[in-house]
């Protein structure tokens, strides 16, 4: 037997350890309709246009000040539809 092998009864833990911090997570993005437009407007930025440096792309895009307004008038705009 492998030494460093999970047991059955440690294997059901980490099973259920999993499926209760992937619930967590989904409720906190549920929640957290900001964390979905940062995600979704990096990632939409990044398909337009397509930068070289993937890395600076994402410093510039995370520390722009504009970046707070630009998810506040996202989050208006959702409430107004919803």
């Amino acid at each position: 037997p492998d030494p460093g092998a999970l047991s059955a009864a440690q294997l059901e833990q980490l099973r259920k350890f999993k499926i209760q911090t992937r619930i967590a997570n989904e409720k906190y993005l549920r929640a957290h309709k900001e964390v979905e437009w940062l995600i979704s407007g990096f990632f939409r930025e990044i398909f337009l246009k397509r930068p070289d440096n993937i890395l600076e792309f994402a410093a510039d895009y995370f520390t722009d000040p504009r970046l707070p307004s630009k998810i506040h008038m996202q989050l208006i705009k959702d409430k107004k539809v919803a």
